[in-house]
This record gives C-alpha cells, structure tokens and sequence, in this order.
C-alpha cells in the first residue's frame, strides 16, 4: 500500500479561558490535521497537536514517509523512538504536553501511525480497533473534566464564542458546570482540573462535589504538581472519604521520588487512596522508577506522546503486570482524536478507569469530521464497525480552521502569557505553589 501524499493542515479552534497550574488557556488552541493518501485513492487522517514544532517535526518526515508501504512505517520511523532522555528540565512536570522536546519524535510517530492504521482500516472494510486485534468493549467511558475557568467561551474579535459554562471560581460554580455536562454527555464520573486556588478552596470544590452527585460518582483531583509533598499529604488526608471508591489523587506534586513519598505517608496514616500520573509518567523509561517508589498506582496514558495506538497497548500489558492502573490523558482535541482515544481504548483490555476528555470544552463550530460533533452515549463513545476511525474530514471546516490558524496570533501553547495579559502581569508558574 503504497503512500503517494502526505498533507499537513495546522488549524485554529476556540478554547474557554481555562485555568490550571501551568495557567491560563489561550482564546485558541492549536491542532495539526494530517492526511496520507495511497496510491488507490483512499485517505487516512488524524489529528495531533498543534504548534510551529509540531508542524516542523512532520513536514521532515514528509521525505522519509512518501514511497513507504503505510503497513510497513512502524519499520521506517523506530528512530523517533530515541528521544531525549527525560531530564527534569524536559519533564511534562514544567512543559505543557506538545511543548515537551523530550518527546517530539513519539508524538511525530503517533501522528503518522494513526493515519495509517485509519488509511489501512479503510482500504481494506475494518475499523482501526480490529487492527489492534479486535474490541473488547463497544463502548469506552469518559469522565465530566471540571476547571476552574474565567468568563468567556473563547475566541476573539468577531469570532467570540457563546459561554456555554459560564465563569467558574468558586465551589458552587463548579457544581453548576459538572451538573450541565452531566446532563448533556451523561458522565458518570467527576474529576476537577485543581492546582489554581487555596488547597483549602479546592478541598471545599471536592466536597461540595460529593455533597451535590452522592459517592456513585467517583471523584478525582489533578493538580498538576502544585503542592508540596506536605501540602499533597494535607489534601490527600483530608479527601480520603471524597476520593475512594474509585477516585484518585492525580500528579499532587513534582517527581516521581516526591510522589512516592506522598503515597508512602498516605498510607502510613490509613489513607489508600492511589496517586495517578500523566505528568510524572510520560514513557517507558519512566515506568522502573514509578514501580520502585509506588509513585503511581494509576498512569494516564495519551497515545498522541506515548508513541501511538500500539505503544499503549503495551503500556496497558506492563500495567496489568505491575498492577497499576490505567487511563487516558486528554488534551483540547476534536472529533477525530476522540475517536482515536475511543479505538485504542477500546481494544486495550486493561483499561481500569474512565478516560479524560475536553471534548465537552470545544465548539461545533469548529469540528472537522463530517456530520458534526460526535455523540456521547451515558457518558461513553461507541466505537462503530465503520472503516478506520470511522469518521471523515468535513473539507469546508477543515478549510475554516486553516483559515482561523492564519488569522490568530497564537503559533504555540503558552498559558503563562495568558496569565500575564489577563490576570496578573508578574505570573510565574512557581512549583510548589502551595
């Protein structure tokens, strides 16, 4: 199956002014649309992130990919698997997840192995689950993913967007936004994007979360390393009754060492509530120290920075032999990574907790797979018998969010220059915070 085009297409799409440790999101986000089309016509797509680095990393692999076998690439790019080592400087603990150089060239092998799996379910009638050796579920649950956000519904100028959510800085807030996505997508289990007000205020969001959804709905916490080790042993002790039950404490504070130390005092007084990580854990390499401290009984995989589909398959067989747990990581994404996530979810046995998503954060106006928006069914994704990933590039949205890319000033993800423009013009983000 020969490779005949390979089309880069960087896109713009509008994002809510979000807040988290690393700060404020931008009124766009960024996304690189990829298509690989074969010598018989047919057309495999997928997305990934966005960002100048991004699109430079694919236009060089744009060479290498042209005249391969799409069912052979896995061969022809194993090199992208010599990263940079993961030094503190290059962990996802300080970089925004597609800023992080230690894993450009997995995300590069990612974006292309997608496609072709997508190019080959289609040429040949299977959906791209069947390719990674069949389903084990129909239907991949996901989890309502709460934040603290500002006013507003992104986007700029003539392009503002409705405030589907409206402003979100307090415990009651919050409770409104999670009650309105639960209606909408019928999630069945909470977690609150933490890290930016007093620990004593987020302890007062989970509880009031509790308080308002009953212990049915599984709480979790991320505050993307903004506590201390002490700091996260405090939060840990005092939301051991809102966290069990299927809840966790995701990524408290920074380094593997750090984390397991916080585990290790947890349970000294009791407490066993597991800590998870997509931060701390984003690589194989990562894995012998995660086991050796018990810094995370959970890891939060993303097949867009992991190294694709296959490598989380991988990743779900060395959790299951460690016995840690295993979800999924979402960043700002659109149809076509959802349905990626919901593939390979669905085809990884050891898929132990419902998946993140920001997908109820993103417009309809913005989607690029034909028919729109994808639907949610009791908080979970089908995954059809469909070709590929079951879903088509809609060319008159894709062209609109070129369009939006040109316009916008915005050529990476930086939050800390958004805390800067709207919130406080000395921002840094200073680890631990709290």
């Amino acid at each position: 199956m020969k490779i005949v085009d390979f089309r880069i297409h960087p896109i713009a799409i509008a994002d809510p002014p979000l807040r988290s440790s690393y700060g404020l999101h931008a009124p766009y986000a960024l996304r690189t649309i990829i298509e690989i089309e074969s010598e018989d016509g047919v057309v495999g797509i997928n997305a990934t992130y966005g960002a100048e680095s991004q699109v430079q990393a694919l236009n060089l692999l744009k060479p290498r990919i042209l005249g391969k076998n799409a069912y052979a690439i896995t061969g022809h790019l194993q090199d992208l698997f010599s990263d940079i080592p993961g030094e503190d400087d290059t962990s996802q603990t300080f970089l925004v997840p597609g800023e992080n150089p230690a894993d450009t060239g997995s995300r590069a092998f990612a974006a292309v192995e997608v496609a072709c799996l997508d190019l080959i379910g289609k040429s040949v009638g299977q959906p791209v689950c069947h390719l990674l050796g069949g389903r084990v579920r129909d239907k991949v649950p996901f989890s309502a993913y709460a934040f603290y956000k500002h006013a507003g519904g992104g986007g700029e100028g003539g392009d503002l967007r409705e405030d589907e959510y409206g402003e979100a800085l307090a415990p009651d807030n919050l409770v409104e936004q999670v009650r309105q996505m639960i209606k909408k997508y019928g999630f069945d289990s909470i977690k609150l994007k933490a890290g930016v007000l007093d620990p004593e205020m987020e302890i007062r969001t989970i509880r009031r979360l509790r308080e308002s959804f009953g212990s049915e709905f599984p709480l979790r916490i991320d505050p993307n390393c903004a506590w201390s080790i002490q700091t996260s042993f405090y939060v840990g002790h005092a939301l051991r009754e809102e966290l069990s039950s299927g809840g966790y404490l995701e990524d408290p504070t920074s380094g593997l060492r750090s984390m397991g130390i916080v585990k290790n005092m947890l349970e000294a007084k009791g407490v066993d509530t597991p800590l998870a990580s997509n931060v701390a854990v984003t690589r194989f390499d990562d894995l012998p120290d995660c086991v050796r401290f018990q810094s995370a009984q959970i890891i939060l995989c993303d097949h867009h920075y992991w190294g694709g589909m296959r490598r989380v398959q991988q990743l779900g067989r060395v959790c299951h032999t460690f016995n840690l747990g295993l979800s999924m990581h979402s960043n700002t994404h659109l149809g076509i990574s959802l349905m990626a996530m919901a593939h390979v979810a669905s085809a990884t046995p050891h898929l132990s907790y419902a998946c993140d998503t920001h997908y109820p954060w993103q417009s309809a106006k913005d989607e690029v797979v034909e028919g729109g928006r994808i639907p949610f069914e009791d908080g979970c994704v089908r995954v059809t018998d469909r070709p590929g990933l079951g879903v088509e590039l809609d060319m008159d949205q894709l062209e609109r969010g070129k369009e939006r890319f040109e316009k916008c000033p915005y050529r990476k993800r930086d939050d800390t220059a958004e805390m800067r423009k709207h919130v406080d013009s000395t921002w840094n983000r200073v680890l631990p915070r709290w």
